[in-house]
């Protein structure tokens, strides 16, 4: 990245900085800062565009994993960040960067959680940003500062070509994010993201509800159930008639005398209880003979049980 991708701007107003989607090895967060895009980028670090909570964008530079390695690649970025003014200086962090003029912007990470196999965190600063180009020039002169790749030689060039041992290590420096980030950067949020949440979750439910009533639309109807009747109480239970009387049979017993109405030839049966059938039993009426639906009594015979003859 350079400044060529910068864009131009209409007459009279400032060149506008190029600004670049982050990469997936970006970090998210370095120190109080969200990073939200790129700037430009060296070997020895990145400049980022950032915010703080509720604050104003900022210009982040971030020194990279062989720079914040290298003591004097710490101390010429440490002395680029001193020379410049307190105005401009928003904030710093790291290894390293709690001393000279503006060791009163730093920002210790103390009270965060640390392991003792855990690298020191990499060198970072944050910048005033005003979205010009001219701001971006001036990050990427900080950073070729530290991998002195527009430095002057000193004296005449002899001999081999210098290089540093830490260039070809460009991955992001250690950093560390506390407290952890995936609850959700609420402060981004717009209406559009909102509101599309709000109809998904609307659609959701009416799909729900409509899969509920196609579900339940069908079940056959259930009866009530009928009311058992209860047994009929009293009686025997039996539907067949009982024969009552004294006697249990309608025929006359041999020796009995009883005689029926005049000319009729066949005896009459005893209706009495004793069983004697003597012809001087009570009338019972007319229904002297008919079926008895009581159950007889202990002092009574049965059709089974017949009556002994007195004569035998």
């Amino acid at each position: 990245m350079s400044s060529d991708d910068e864009t131009s701007a209409p007459e009279g107003r400032p060149e506008s900085a190029a600004l670049f989607p982050l990469l997936d090895d970006d970090p998210v967060k370095v120190g109080d800062f969200w990073l939200d895009a790129r700037v430009t980028s060296t070997p020895a670090g990145t400049a980022f565009v950032a915010h703080e909570d509720g604050g104003d964008a900022t210009l982040l530079m971030l020194l990279s994993a062989g720079a914040a390695k290298d003591p004097a690649a710490r101390s010429r970025f440490s002395g680029e960040i001193n020379a410049m003014h307190i105005d401009t200086v928003v904030a710093r962090g790291g290894q390293d960067q709690d001393e000279g003029l503006m060791q009163v912007r730093f920002r210790g990470e103390e009270d965060d959680p640390t392991l003792d196999g855990h690298a020191p965190l990499a060198p970072w600063v944050a910048l005033a940003f005003d979205g010009s180009a001219a701001a971006a020039r001036e990050a990427e002169r900080v950073l070729q500062a530290i991998d002195l790749s527009t430095s002057a030689p000193l004296g005449a060039p002899s001999g081999p070509d210098y290089r540093l041992h830490w260039i070809d290590d460009t991955a992001h420096g250690p950093t560390r994010v506390w407290p952890l980030a995936w609850p959700g950067r609420r402060d981004r949020a717009g209406w559009i993201t909102i509101l599309v949440s709000f109809l998904l979750m609307a659609l959701i439910a009416a799909l729900a509800l409509l899969l509920a009533i196609l579900v339940f639309q069908n079940q056959p109807l259930v009866d009530a159930p009928q009311p058992i009747p209860s047994p009929a109480s009293g009686g025997s239970g039996s539907g067949s008639p009982q024969q009552g009387g004294g006697s249990g049979s309608g025929s006359p017993q041999p020796g009995e005398s009883g005689s029926g109405s005049p000319g009729s030839g066949q005896p009459e049966p005893s209706g009495d209880g004793d069983g004697g059938g003597s012809p001087g039993g009570n009338d019972g009426g007319p229904y002297d003979h008919s079926p008895s639906m009581n159950v007889p009594s202990g002092n009574q015979s049965g059709p089974s049980d017949p009556s002994p003859n007195p004569k035998l």
